[in-house]
């Protein structure tokens, strides 16, 4: 990590979160607490953080605006959470033009091909969440080939790998009782606090390599 490294994040709405309105065009979720702890801990760095999510998007909306939101940045780092919306999709909106676990890897490799071709960034991926907050939910299961194809990614494009779904499930192993959601998807302060620690914990290791 360099002075002056710009990281830009890049997904749906819990990526996006309480970016409308807020000056700095951050947010409130996740990425507030990785931005706070980024700035705080190497002030530094003069790091620039850019959120660049969008409620509701889905890998085939990412691949629409690829070239605005991350090419022409220019980042340093990539972090990319994407997925939940293409399962999720399947189940409220099934009549959807609905994009499977196949078509969800040639985009995300067409994508994460393109940085490696016209960026020196280094890619981070980011494992989508759950879909609700039961491990045996009908979402979680169909999450599953997801989450695959975004480790089979990491591993083929040397990404620093955040295994966020997995920091969830064994969450919800424990069986706590304390929620992490507000409606089974949309992370609460917690599930952000628990997104932001399993990112900063696999960000710190690859640059202290």
């Amino acid at each position: 990590m360099k002075k002056n490294d710009k990281l830009v994040f890049i997904g749906d709405s819990i990526t996006e979160w309480g970016r409308q309105g807020d000056p700095e065009d951050i947010g409130t979720g996740y990425l507030r607490l990785i931005h706070d702890y980024l700035l705080t801990t190497y002030p530094e760095k003069n790091l620039v953080v850019l959120n660049k999510g969008i409620g509701g998007h889905r890998i085939s909306d990412l691949a629409e605006r690829w070239q605005e939101d991350v090419i022409t940045i220019q980042p340093d780092y990539v972090t990319v959470s994407i997925g939940i919306n293409d399962v999720w999709r399947q189940l409220d909106q099934p009549k959807m033009q609905q994009i499977f676990p196949e078509q969800y890897e040639i985009i995300y490799a067409d994508l994460l091909n393109k940085v490696k071709e016209q960026t020196h960034a280094k890619i981070i991926l980011m494992e989508p969440t759950i879909i609700e907050e039961d491990v045996e939910s009908k979402g979680n299961k169909m999450l599953i080939p997801y989450v695959e194809t975004v480790q089979k990614l990491a591993e083929k494009f040397d990404a620093i790998y955040v295994p966020t779904h997995q920091a969830f499930v064994q969450y919800l192993n424990a069986n706590s009782g304390y929620r992490v959601t507000i409606d089974g998807v949309h992370t609460n302060s917690a599930g952000n606090m628990m997104m932001a620690q399993t990112w900063i914990k696999a960000f710190e290791a690859s640059i202290k390599k």
